[in-house]
C-alpha cells in the first residue's frame, strides 16, 4: 500500500531553508509543517502553510534590510 501527502515543494538557498527550519522548530508539535527535507535546499511542506511562509520571509526581510539615511 502506497501512502501519499499533499503538499507543497520548496528550493532555496541554505540561509532560506536554514531559516524556514526554524521556523518550523519554533512551532508547537502539532503545527510542524516540514514533511521532509530532501537536501540542505529542498523540502516538501504541508501545502496550508505556504502564505505563512511567505509572510514570515517578507517579514524577515523588512527587518534586515539597510536603507541609507538621507
Amino acid at each position: 500500500m502506497v501512502n501519499a501527502i499533499k503538499g507543497l515543494f520548496i528550493s532555496c538557498d541554505v540561509p532560506m531553508a536554514q531559516f524556514i527550519v526554524n521556523l518550523n522548530a519554533s512551532m508547537p508539535a502539532s503545527e510542524r509543517f516540514i514533511v521532509h527535507m530532501l537536501d540542505p535546499t529542498q523540502m516538501f511542506v504541508h501545502p496550508h502553510v505556504a502564505e505563512m511562509i511567505r509572510s514570515k520571509i517578507a517579514e524577515f526581510r523588512d527587518q534586515n534590510s539597510y536603507e541609507k539615511p538621507q
